[in-house]
């Protein structure tokens, strides 16, 4: 019986890092490229119109970050698999992004990077987590909803309630009640202790 192929979406925002993967991956005659996103709104969009079975998705993705575009995904395709990218060690982010709903957690600059078997793991439903990451445990505070970390990420980025209610159809109240409640949900006193906190714990991308 011929092998099922895995239908899959890369997104990174490097051009050149999108073509090194695709080299990668379609030297196996199992795994079959369906499209290639540049950011994380493209991804959503894509995800929904190429319907993957595994999506490999950088963490740091301008405007929306990995873990973002991936509860995105979720939401509109549940059987969806994604497998997270990053440059990024530290377990706040591997936690941010496994609460988010992804199936694997990979290092970029790992020279031996065994994206096809965990391409392959994660299509048949298994947790892959790259062995340089240590123990992940739970987080201190509770996992803020796609829309809070979307508003958190314009925070980050400097952006006012006013700018951020133009930027995501909202109106100027909902996100200061977005504001609000993430500075509660993360014991936050002030915009300046959230900033560093949100890019300290991986909760936004600063690309």
């Amino acid at each position: 019986m011929a092998k099922r192929v895995i239908d899959v979406l890369l997104v990174d925002d490097h051009a050149l890092v999108r073509s090194g993967f695709r080299r990668m991956l379609e030297d196996e005659d199992d795994i079959r490229i369906v499209g290639e996103a540049s950011d994380g709104h493209q991804a959503v969009t894509m995800a929904t119109s190429v319907r993957p079975d595994v999506v490999v998705m950088d963490f740091a993705l301008p405007s929306m970050n990995g873990a973002v575009a991936t509860r995105r995904i979720l939401a509109a395709n549940p059987a969806v698999k994604v497998l997270i990218l990053s440059m990024h060690a530290e377990a706040a982010y591997v936690r941010t992004c496994l609460d988010a709903g992804a199936r694997a957690y990979l290092l970029k600059n790992a020279m031996d990077l065994e994206l096809v078997d965990a391409v392959r793991q994660v299509f048949l439903g298994e947790q892959v987590l790259d062995p340089r990451l240590g123990v992940i445990g739970p987080g201190e505070t509770r996992s803020l909803s796609t829309r809070e970390l979307e508003v958190l990420q314009l925070i980050v980025h400097g952006k006012s309630n006013k700018d951020i209610a133009v930027m995501l159809s909202l109106s100027v109240n909902t996100v200061s009640v977005h504001r609000a409640n993430i500075m509660q949900a993360l014991e936050m006193h002030n915009t300046a202790e959230l900033v560093v906190y949100a890019i300290r714990q991986g909760l936004v991308s600063i690309a």
